[in-house]
């Protein structure tokens, strides 16, 4: 059985002395980049491996780039590899943000071609939950050759979202919070407000009071009403950095709707050129 979206606690708790099974722990803070080290140090899921986002899931900021770049895949590559992780792998990533940064892992190995990787459906709070354990012992790994077969057609740049949008050619969504979306708070960017033609999905909308994952049925009718006629793979996901974008995407994938894409330098790329157009409705609405 391969798993390609989600996975839940107990299927984990199966298979977690499968060697074939690579789970990497993937807990992030954007107010603390070393929260996540810190918690994986003090406990968690037997077997698993750290992956840090700003380290080991990015590349290096520069004055052109948003907060989180895509990485150097072939450094990517090289890092599974050394987790242990082959090209016939059961990969799982959770987290403790209901899939909020694990999400960004999910999607990058399907970037590099590899589908085997599911996000584990509530995190390591729902895996405690079910009674299962953490540890604080470091995994003993075995690496292993992961080869790359890297699909760029899985993210788009700026030009390419603009050229879509002036084309009437792609559906953008936004997946910060309405008030970020609508320019009334920025605790992160040095600019307010969003992409012109832009809708607003949060992430948080995919996640039951639980921090599941909604139901595929009711996941599909939500995307469905939110880009109408728009095929999924003209679907574009955007975020503050190109990271929780990922969550929307895999919400669609979920739900059986395939294809859609990420603008991998998102809002925080965007605002770095001001010849780009950008809405703040707040703004507008208080103008005067």
């Amino acid at each position: 059985m391969t798993y390609t979206t989600l996975i839940s606690p107990a299927l984990l708790r199966q298979n977690i002395d499968n060697p074939d099974w690579i789970i990497i722990d993937g807990r992030f803070s954007l107010a603390n980049s070393e929260a996540g080290g810190y918690a994986y140090r003090h406990g968690h899921i037997l077997h698993a491996r750290y992956a840090h986002l700003n380290n080991d899931l990015s590349s290096a900021v520069t004055g052109l780039t948003g907060r989180h770049p895509l990485p150097d895949f072939r450094l990517l590559a090289k890092k599974l590899g050394a987790w242990g992780t082959s090209n016939n792998s059961q990969v799982v990533v959770y987290d403790d943000a209901g899939g909020a940064f694990a999400g960004r892992l999910w999607w990058l190995l399907r970037c590099l071609g590899h589908d085997k990787v599911a996000v584990l459906n509530g995190g390591i709070q729902h895996w405690q939950k079910q009674g299962y354990g953490l540890t604080t012992t470091l995994p003993v790994i075995k690496p292993a050759v992961f080869r790359p077969y890297l699909n760029s057609t899985r993210w788009l740049n700026a030009a390419q979202v603009q050229t879509g949008l002036a084309k009437k050619a792609i559906c953008l969504i936004d997946a910060r919070s309405p008030e970020r979306y609508r320019g009334e708070q920025e605790p992160i960017d040095p600019v307010a407000g969003h992409i012109p033609g832009a809708l607003n999905r949060p992430l948080q909308f995919n996640l039951d009071k639980q921090g599941l994952f909604l139901s595929v049925d009711a996941l599909a009718d939500q995307f469905n009403h939110l880009i109408g006629a728009t095929p999924p793979e003209q679907v574009v996901h955007y975020c503050g950095s190109g990271v929780t974008a990922c969550h929307n995407l895999l919400a669609m994938e979920y739900a059986g709707l395939t294809g859609a894409k990420v603008y991998a330098g998102s809002w925080s790329e965007w605002i770095r050129d001001k010849n780009r157009a950008v809405e703040n409705s707040f703004l507008y609405e208080h103008d005067g």
